[in-house]
């Protein structure tokens, strides 16, 4: 889960030429025959060249010229100071805005860096998971990690993130808004959050420190019915979820809840490895590219679960979570409870333009075994319950959770 975002000097000016630097990037990096990688989630492969001329460039003379006029009026009128590296970065940046695409993003060296880190399930940082709304760009809290500095210093599950080091981070990509909280082990930092029920900023000086992304819990709840809570899909979290499985099973679990609620997705590699402990022999997930290329992802039935199955979600369960949510209801081997899911049934690419910058940009949909799109529309749980919030609040109790467990046991009996 994906330091501090360069802000464009006079960005609503700089926006009308977003164009040009960018193509100018790009036409160099064919002309290089540049290789590249990419994630699907965060899931990384081996493929061949991606870059190519485009069939009519937006580089012409006209767009040049522009180009030329308005760095000049910038140059001999603009009151303060200003960067060239930061301007470049705001075409590039401005470029990827023109898609309107939530999840299309232009990524700085500094950025990229950060996003493309392997911290084998140890980061150095605050210790919370977030999320954002595509739409809105708003990042919450959607719980901090027990006992880390985040949870110390009195962060809380629903607290919005509106600043880091008193700038403004509302509207940036969710991956430089990590990057920017994240850094070394033993220096400050400060979160200003607005939390429901207070006016304001509330804002925490917190210390960073290592801390390890525990994305799985579980316990063995009464009449030996299994829990397991998997909050994203990192890449070490098929290994927690195969750890605690087998827990439950050495146990002699009766039937299995899956909680994927608020859990925002990640990896589908991992979503895959997962899924393959738990579904029949066939297919769990298929992406089509813009060119009609498929990829195919499949179960062995090896390791099929035929007990008793039910996943909790929500509307805040999305893309991996929802593959695998998908697959679930489509073979018929467990209960979906709960609200209908988010919608996120698209892939994106992160591509390497050979400078330490990079992109992320979406090339591909998904779709269930059945052959079901659900983005923008999600998917419908097969028994509909709202989260009993007030109840929830007031002593813990989950009405979503005491339901899977009633479902277990009819299916028990």
């Amino acid at each position: 889960m994906d330091n501090n975002e360069k802000q464009l000097i006079n960005k609503g000016r700089l926006q009308g030429f977003v164009v040009t630097f960018f193509v100018m990037l790009v036409i160099m990096l064919v002309m290089g025959g540049l290789m590249f990688f990419f994630m699907i989630g965060s899931g990384k492969f081996n493929a061949s060249l991606f870059y190519g001329s485009p069939d009519e460039s937006i580089l012409d003379r006209h767009t040049e010229k522009k180009i030329e006029t308005l760095q000049n009026i910038i140059e001999k009128n603009y009151l303060d100071e200003y960067n060239r590296e930061d301007m470049q970065d705001g075409l590039y940046k401005g470029l990827f805005e023109s898609l309107e695409d939530p999840y299309s993003v232009y990524y700085n060296e500094e950025e990229y860096s950060e996003m493309t880190a392997d911290t084998e399930g140890v980061f150095e940082g605050i210790g919370a998971y977030l999320q954002q709304d595509p739409e809105t760009k708003v990042v919450t809290v959607s719980r901090p990690i027990p006992d880390s500095p985040a949870e110390k210093a009195g962060i809380k599950t629903g607290d919005v993130i509106v600043e880091v080091d008193g700038e403004d981070v509302q509207g940036d990509d969710l991956n430089i808004t990590v990057a920017k909280i994240r850094g070394k082990k033993g220096t400050q930092v400060n979160i200003g959050v607005r939390r429901e029920g207070r006016d304001g900023v509330i804002r925490f000086d917190i210390i960073r420190d290592s801390v390890e992304s525990m994305t799985v819990d579980s316990k063995m709840l009464d009449n030996s019915i299994g829990y397991i809570q998997i909050i994203e899909f990192d890449d070490v979290t098929s290994s927690q979820f195969l750890k605690a499985y087998n827990a439950l099973k050495r146990e002699e679990m009766r039937g299995l809840i899956i909680d994927l609620r608020d859990n925002p997705g990640g990896s589908v590699k991992t979503c895959v490895e997962i899924a393959d402990e738990l579904l029949p022999e066939g297919m769990i997930v298929y992406t089509e590219e813009k060119d009609g290329t498929k990829d195919e992802y499949t179960s062995s039935g090896d390791n099929f679960y035929d007990g008793p199955l039910v996943l909790i979600v929500n509307g805040n369960s999305a893309s991996a979570a929802e593959i695998l949510t998908g697959a679930v209801k489509d073979y018929k081997v467990g209960t979906i409870l709960g609200t209908t899911t988010f919608g996120k049934g698209i892939v994106q690419r992160i591509l390497p333009l050979g400078d330490g910058t990079g992109v992320k940009l979406t090339i591909a949909s998904y779709f269930t075994p059945n052959g079901t799109n659900i983005h923008n529309v999600g998917i419908e749980p097969d028994e509909e319950l709202e989260l009993d919030v007030d109840a929830y609040l007031e002593d813990g109790t989950d009405n979503q959770l005491d339901r899977a467990v009633e479902i277990i046991e009819e299916k028990i009996k």
